[in-house]
């Protein structure tokens, strides 16, 4: 009976070390992958605010061609 628990014991214990070895492989093997993700989104953030700046300058400079009142009133 007591070899049946220790047993038991021993096996639980042998499970758990393989799924956590499994999982800190898994883990291992995902970390550039996420690190490569981040950098992208990275990118990304940085062009949307450049284009946001670039936008925000056009606006303000007059660049884009608004109706002036007269136009608006004919």
């Amino acid at each position: 009976m007591a070899d049946q628990i220790l047993d038991a014991r021993r096996v639980a214990r042998d499970q758990q070390r393989r799924l956590t070895a499994a999982t800190a492989i898994g883990l291992n093997a995902l970390k550039p992958v996420i690190h490569f993700q981040a950098s992208l989104l990275r990118l990304w953030a940085k062009n949307i605010e450049r284009l946001a700046d670039n936008v925000e300058k056009t606006a303000t400079s007059g660049g884009i061609d608004q109706p002036s009142d007269q136009d608006k009133a004919a």
